[in-house]
């Protein structure tokens, strides 16, 4: 059920969080604002997905749209995809053509300062619980009539953990329509207990073949669309994918990959003293909370190791390049 007196005009509350999307619920005391209000809430659960608008004032976007400005910049230096930068096929020194760019936490400060904004860091813990690690960032960017599209996919297909209390924040750089490249959500997806198969030909791929997912229904897809400043948040089992950018506005999507603090990822570990680093807020833990959920390895790793553009090159099936998206 969902929280009580959970309410967008109060100041502090005590909330109700999700132990796991399949188990019970914990309560704490939290001294911060709830910025979500019960319907909010319970869509989410319900659907896997939630836009919230105005989380960031146009004084914060325009400093994060001046560092991306200076990131991409840089590329003008590359020629070929780095653990920085994610090229267009059209990039040129003199036009650099940036898609995405990698871990922007790591190398610029501001991003790390907007994933900890109270605004976010409220609306994480409603949905996470009170302590919230970042698994990681991206930036990704679909230029005018050129950014690319993303097939079909599950992000728990690529980092599976001990429990799926984890979700994806889409900070809105730019407005998104319809016409843009908006991520594409399929609702209820994060309830169904399946993964489904992201492989080729017996290896890794990053994405679904349209073809051998026959229970899902496409069409039914749900445009995540807001004004600058808005964040999109999606569960980390929802299907979801995004069309090209068919408009003449560009579509700049700033990702964080935020966990609870007790999920543990099966692959990848690094250090504890970087793990522990990468808390958002509330303390970390080194008792992994484990929950029955469904699990398939990304293994063998994909062909084209990289981004989930490389990876998504070995897909032959491709929806978004043999039909227009229903949203």
């Amino acid at each position: 059920m969902p929280p009580q007196g959970a309410r967008g005009d109060a100041t502090h509350h005590r909330n109700l969080a999700r132990s796991s999307e399949f188990g019970c619920c914990q309560l704490f005391t939290a001294e911060y604002p709830i910025l979500l209000t019960d319907n909010q809430l319970a869509a989410y659960r319900k659907d896997g997905f939630l836009v919230v608008e105005h989380v960031f004032d146009q004084a914060t976007l325009e400093r994060l749209r001046r560092a991306v400005a200076g990131l991409v910049a840089g590329a003008a230096d590359v020629t070929d995809h780095t653990d920085v930068y994610d090229l267009e096929p059209t990039h040129t020194a003199e036009q650099p053509r940036v898609r995405r760019i990698k871990t922007p936490h790591k190398l610029h400060p501001l991003f790390w300062e907007v994933v900890k904004h109270p605004k976010l860091t409220s609306i994480l813990r409603s949905l996470l619980g009170p302590n919230v690690r970042l698994h990681g960032s991206k930036l990704n960017m679909k230029l005018p009539h050129c950014g690319a599209a993303v097939e079909w996919h599950q992000d728990w297909a690529f980092y599976p953990h001990t429990n799926d209390d984890i979700l994806a924040v889409g900070v809105m750089l730019d407005d998104v329509g319809e016409d843009n490249g908006p991520l594409l959500a399929l609702p209820g997806t994060h309830r169904i207990d399946k993964i489904w198969d992201h492989h080729q030909d017996g290896r890794f791929c990053g994405a679904m073949d349209p073809a051998a997912a026959p229970d899902l229904d496409f069409s039914r897809a749900v445009a995540c669309t807001g004004k600058a400043g808005s964040c999109s948040f999606h569960h980390v089992r929802l299907v979801h994918g995004s069309s090209q950018n068919n408009s003449d506005k560009p579509r700049q999507l700033m990702l964080y990959e935020c966990a609870a603090a007790d999920a543990w990822p099966l692959l990848r570990f690094s250090t504890l003293e970087e793990y522990d680093g990468r808390m958002i807020c509330g303390e970390s833990t080194i008792e992994p909370r484990t929950e029955r959920v469904p699990i398939r390895m990304p293994l063998p790793t994909a062909l084209a190791e990289g981004s989930i553009y490389e990876n998504q090159t070995a897909l032959r099936n491709r929806y978004f390049e043999t039909k227009r998206a229903i949203t």
